[in-house]
């Protein structure tokens, strides 16, 4: 609609509205949000960012996209699949040392290697790939046009980024909406989409598969995910190496997503066990429930060009619930205690 150019001045525009968020909730305090995002809001929330989830690895084994995999039975797709994600079962359940560390690794070597076998690797983008190659640079243009039509976009990755904040917390037992902060991680995510704008690059969101694969390998050491940031920037410059990422057939890739969408979901379940949810009271069944089938059934908001769906929807229809049915977070009056009633 707008062109390359004119998108990415209008996500210029939507890092600087994360930034504007940001300044607010620091400004509010970080109470504020946790009464709006108690466990019976959060612990649903998640388990809808894994089981939304779920569909693109399923599609992966079922419909992939490669002309390779296309002429190959359901069976044998299957097959791959299977085998992958009972490898990394099996490493995660009895490994020792260093093989526990790297089960998704394993799993898809596994998988990789029985796919070779199998004759269902193309190589074709390797071989088509230089060794070395920079991406293509866009230099953005700036139109109000766009930048109206992306600002509203941001509201959705927004709540999302809450959510996925309380789920990779939950997994390494640590209260990052506290510290560093809700206001210090938007901030982050809005100076590199900003950023991305002016370099031409996509966008920056909280990626929700990486909570599941922290939740399998144990791993949540922030020093491990800056070298995997630098090693995965070396990678792009190296034509060669991302011409063989592609050639990872995609019933590999479903099959350890099937394990890490689901232990996603399963953070959320245990944010209601963990809290003492009281799923007996009717206000949570009705609050869990709403959001639950909201998000993962797949419902829509439509209001002109603004659009609200899945996460960020079934997010907001929970904060509303939470708000207007008896009992309410925001009802707890700021004593010595400053608990979270649920």
């Amino acid at each position: 609609m707008y062109g390359m150019a004119g998108t990415l001045g209008g996500l210029m525009a939507v890092g600087l509205v994360y930034a504007g968020m940001s300044a607010l909730i620091k400004l509010r305090g970080v109470r504020f949000i946790e009464r709006l995002f108690p466990s019976v809001v959060v612990g649903p929330v998640i388990i809808v960012i894994g089981l939304s989830l779920a569909p693109t690895a399923i599609n992966m084994i079922q419909s992939p996209s490669a002309e390779i995999l296309q002429t190959t039975s359901f069976g044998l797709r299957w097959l791959v699949a299977a085998v992958v994600l009972g490898t990394a079962i099996l490493i995660v359940t009895f490994g020792k040392g260093m093989m526990k560390l790297i089960p998704i690794f394993i799993g898809m070597a596994v998988g990789y290697f029985l796919s070779v076998m199998l004759g269902i690797v193309d190589y074709s983008a390797v071989l088509a790939a230089d060794w070395f190659s920079l991406p293509e640079f866009t230099r953005p243009e700036f139109s109000w046009g766009a930048i109206l039509f992306m600002i509203p976009v941001a509201v959705a990755p927004i709540i999302e980024h809450v959510g996925d904040m309380y789920a990779i917390g939950g997994v390494v037992n640590k209260n990052f909406i506290e510290k560093p902060g809700l206001h210090r991680t938007l901030l982050g995510d809005g100076i590199a989409t900003f950023f991305a704008g002016v370099m031409g690059g996509p966008p920056n969101t909280t990626y929700s598969e990486v909570t599941g694969a922290v939740s399998l390998t144990k791993v949540g050491d922030p020093k491990v995910l800056r070298i995997a940031a630098i090693t995965a920037i070396v990678f792009s410059l190296v034509g060669k190496i991302s011409g063989f990422l592609k050639t990872i057939p995609e019933p590999v890739l479903g099959g350890i997503m099937l394990l890490l969408f689901g232990m996603i979901a399963s953070v959320g379940i245990k944010t209601l066990i963990d809290s003492k949810t009281n799923m007996n009271i009717t206000r949570n069944q009705v609050i869990v429930s709403v959001v639950l089938t909201l998000g993962v059934g797949g419902a829509t908001l439509q209001w002109g060009s603004f659009s609200l769906a899945g996460i960020g929807l079934a997010s907001v229809v929970g904060v509303v619930l939470n708000l207007i049915l008896p009992g309410h977070s925001l009802l707890v009056q700021e004593s010595k205690e400053d608990d979270i009633v649920i």
